[in-house]
């Protein structure tokens, strides 16, 4: 009888710790922020911030000819803007990071913390170390525009003529899509799609991992570069005070 019971306690503690552990993984999900889009203009010499529902605000002005953005693990904002690339904090506040560049148009970090460029006036695309070491990534690359890492390693290149090339982390190249008028901006969500903004119609398209393709915004003046704000991982502070918080839920109901 002694050992059914403590049988039935270790039972019931297993189903207690999967209730707090789902509990937190379900409030910690739901919490979570949303993934705000930045649009680099062209023509107006404005970066533009869209929430996830399409709401769209003024976050830069005053560049010359914005292009590539990208965002480091920081989440300071980069984009190139014809010679120079800028440096912009979460706060908004400006600071030059590069110059003397000629033809950067697409811009993507990859998690060793390098800048990828896309170099638009010799067909190229460049790797710069966190320590300003420079070398040739891709060569041949037909007008590169935009640039984007997917989550596993894999660089998708866009290209003024309409189409969207995939790169292996050793540099084996494929084509993802094709089709499109004037190319330029790349940027992944964290789900997983790939949203490409399209100058020549005036477009940002989302394509699903499997290719499949849609129109998220309309009507906009010459997109060029895209990122996505970065999700700040939960903290385990947050994570305790989450499980902390469903154990007294839970004993309460009790």
């Amino acid at each position: 009888m002694k050992t059914r019971c403590k049988a039935i306690f270790r039972a019931a503690c297993h189903s207690f710790s999967v209730v707090i552990c789902g509990g937190a993984v379900t409030l910690i999900a739901s919490s979570a922020p949303g993934q705000n889009l930045f649009e680099a203009d062209y023509s107006s010499g404005n970066i533009y911030e869209f929430t996830p529902g399409g709401v769209k605000s003024t976050f830069s002005s005053g560049l010359g000819f914005a292009y590539g953005l990208a965002f480091n693990s920081a989440g300071e904002l980069f984009t190139a803007d014809g010679g120079i690339i800028f440096e912009f904090t979460p706060g908004g506040v400006r600071s030059t990071f590069a110059t003397g560049l000629n033809g950067a148009y697409g811009l993507a970090f990859n998690n060793a913390g390098d800048l990828f460029v896309a170099n638009l006036n010799d067909d190229s695309i460049i790797e710069i170390t966190p320590g300003g070491v420079q070398s040739t990534f891709a060569s041949g690359v037909n007008n590169p525009s935009g640039l984007a890492f997917d989550s596993s390693g894999n660089l998708f290149a866009a290209t003024y003529g309409g189409f969207i090339y995939e790169f292996t982390p050793v540099g084996v190249r494929s084509t993802f899509a094709s089709g499109l008028n004037e190319t330029s901006g790349l940027a992944f969500d964290g789900a997983g799609d790939l949203f490409a903004a399209d100058r020549g119609s005036g477009n940002i398209y989302e394509f699903t991992p499997g290719g499949v393709q849609s129109t998220f915004a309309s009507g906009l003046d010459e997109p060029q570069g895209l990122a996505f704000q970065p999700v700040p991982e939960p903290s385990v502070l947050g994570i305790l005070v989450v499980g902390v918080t469903a154990l007294l839920v839970r004993r309460r109901n009790l």
